[in-house]
């Protein structure tokens, strides 16, 4: 009895954070006065933490066709991540993949909500590239969501080999590098950035080696959010051209939470981990 009682707490817990997130979403969205060359004023959070709902409302506008089917690795417990709002507010299809078993299990609940949504327990590796793509519909998703806190550029290159090609693509960089340095942490299978150094701030990508990346697979970077946590590159191919001349994205912002953490620039940030094993990109 005791187990059923915690059960529906926790149940009923989560679907009031749900109720609240729809509700915030649709205010913050419908506040905006959106200038279509600043994605600056796009951004909203619905359930995502930094106004990527906003920016992808936007980018999905202007693609040339959609097919309504999104992919996220790192999807959390389903009300933290960038992909929610197109599952449970534009009704898309997708597949939600998240290391956390208990996490996925949660996430799992809440999609019910929407349709054609399957959830995954998977601890991501570029090993895993092969099993993700088995497991989504579609190889050319209109979102990919990528933020697993580590491996990141070594996954989004084996999934890119893989055969993916999304329309946007969402991958978080991680600012104490600087707008600058192109690297990345050195590849390990078992990496976990709570473990790697007391910091937790030697783990993902920069920003300059990410557009290396996706520059050299023929996408356009667009911009990052304001509080420096994702970068969002696209398909020229698959977003009205008009669109994409015009838009003037922010090319890179210090880390907001990271800056209150530890009261320093990034460059000061860096000084903290410059020892570790980086791999240039």
């Amino acid at each position: 009895m005791f187990g059923l009682r915690r059960k529906l707490r926790r149940d009923l817990r989560a679907e009031l954070r749900l109720a609240f997130a729809m509700a915030r979403g649709g205010a913050m969205m419908q506040a905006r006065r959106i200038d279509p060359t600043d994605p600056g004023t796009w951004e909203f959070s619905g359930f995502s933490q930094n106004g990527e709902d906003g920016i992808l409302d936007v980018l999905r506008r202007h693609l040339v066709a959609a097919n309504r089917y999104c992919v996220e690795i790192g999807a959390s417990d389903g009300l933290e991540n960038n992909t929610a709002w197109l599952l449970l507010a534009e009704q898309y299809a997708g597949l939600l993949i998240e290391g956390d078993p208990g996490k996925s299990k949660q996430s799992r609940r809440l999609m019910q909500y929407g349709v054609g949504i399957e959830c995954h327990p998977m601890f991501v590796t570029r090993e895993s590239a092969t099993a993700i793509r088995a497991l989504a519909w579609r190889a050319d998703p209109d979102v990919f969501s990528l933020d697993i806190d580590g491996m990141d550029y070594h996954v989004a290159e084996a999934l890119l080999e893989g055969g993916f090609r999304p329309a946007i693509f969402v991958a978080e960089y991680n600012a104490v590098f600087g707008p600058e340095r192109s690297m990345t942490v050195a590849y390990r299978p078992d990496f976990d950035a709570a473990t790697a150094h007391p910091t937790s701030l030697a783990y993902g990508v920069s920003i300059a080696a990410w557009r290396k990346l996706f520059e050299r697979r023929g996408y356009r970077f667009v911009t990052v959010n304001r509080h420096g946590v994702n970068a969002f590159f696209v398909d020229p191919e698959r977003l009205d051209a008009g669109f994409l001349a015009g838009v003037r994205g922010l090319p890179y912002a210090e880390n907001i939470f990271q800056y209150r953490k530890f009261h320093r620039p990034s460059e000061a940030q860096f000084a903290l981990i410059a020892d570790q094993p980086f791999v240039t990109v």
